[in-house]
């Protein structure tokens, strides 16, 4: 590996899930490039590719927004959502990133100007720039189409792909993980943000042939109708199911939320993931357990406390590479 001034990191997802590993990150003097599904077809982005057929901004939008260093108010007007009218339920952003592909007709310009905008501190690059729809097989045999439409089905899903099956990977992403020096893969939505990526051949053979360090980050909590009932190496076994063994390492948050904190998230059918670390041990991978929850009245992630603990973990593998922090 040749000489760098920082690790290189590629961070794989999509939603607010990968957004809370971004915004950890960019106080960090790290090269930052996040991979983001397009499988998205609900709320406004689903609105806006229906309409004007480009890509899904929403994603893409949030990963911008947590790696933006523009003022705040700045930031706040990207991430304004409209109440009233006909665009009532668009995103400023979302419009913005549709108006600079209409304009250039380009997606990739489109998030090249809202980044220079907003003083992104990285690159953030849809895994393809097909329009692909994500499709699902349920246990029951049924086939429920888009992604949005998955989670309400809230049945066991036993295998996704994507329509058409062999999308291209987007060439400027393909090169980004094979220079990496880390690949983080999560947390998202298993089912519906992360695995879309993997689908894509190009990006799920870039990631299983390099040779960085890799880690998974697992959710801290179930989700109705993607994830219900599932363990840490449920989620892991299910990624294994659609692309094979990617990865070495499984971030775990073993800390428990507080109880008026789960006592309302399990009104909504959502459980507190369980950090079944044996089994993970017994098929080969490596735990990273500890506390990685924010406080307050959500359970999820706390974006500092991940970024501590995911470069703790590349600059173990980088000092041995030759590449600092």
């Amino acid at each position: 590996m040749k000489q760098q001034l920082h690790p290189k990191i590629v961070a794989i997802g999509g939603g607010t899930g990968l957004a809370t590993v971004l915004r950890g990150l960019k106080v960090l003097s790290y090269d930052i490039t996040a991979i983001v599904t397009v499988a998205d077809d609900g709320g406004s982005s689903g609105r806006l590719r229906k309409d004007m057929g480009i890509l899904p901004p929403g994603d893409i939008r949030n990963c911008l927004l947590a790696l933006a260093e523009a003022e705040p108010d700045m930031a706040a007007l990207f991430n304004h959502r409209f109440s009233k009218g006909e665009l009532r339920g668009h995103n400023f952003g979302n419009l913005f990133l549709a108006a600079m592909t209409e304009m250039t007709g380009d997606f990739q310009e489109a998030v090249r100007a809202m980044s220079r905008i907003l003083a992104v501190k990285g690159k953030v690059l849809p895994a393809t720039l097909s329009d692909v729809t994500l499709v699902a097989e349920m246990e029951d045999g049924s086939v429920i189409l888009g992604e949005a439409a998955i989670p309400l089905a809230r049945g066991k899903i036993r295998n996704l792909r994507l329509r058409p099956e062999y999308p291209p990977a987007l060439d400027e992403a393909v090169r980004e993980i094979q220079s990496a020096d880390g690949i983080i893969i999560g947390p998202g939505s298993l089912f519906t943000s992360i695995i879309p990526n993997l689908l894509v051949q190009g990006i799920r053979q870039a990631v299983s042939e390099s040779t960085a360090s890799k880690l998974y980050v697992c959710n801290v909590m179930t989700q109705p109708g993607e994830t219900d009932g599932f363990t840490v190496f449920d989620h892991v076994q299910a990624i294994e199911n659609h692309a094979g063994t990617l990865f070495s390492h499984v971030l775990v948050n073993t800390a428990g939320a507080p109880d008026d904190v789960t006592m309302k998230y399990s009104a909504e059918g959502k459980y507190q993931v369980t950090p079944d670390l044996e089994a993970l041990r017994r098929s080969g991978y490596v735990p990273v357990p500890g506390d990685y929850l924010a406080k307050g009245d959500l359970a999820h992630h706390d974006s500092l406390r991940l970024a501590a603990a995911i470069t703790a973990f590349i600059d173990s593998h980088c000092k041995k590479n030759g590449v600092t922090a």
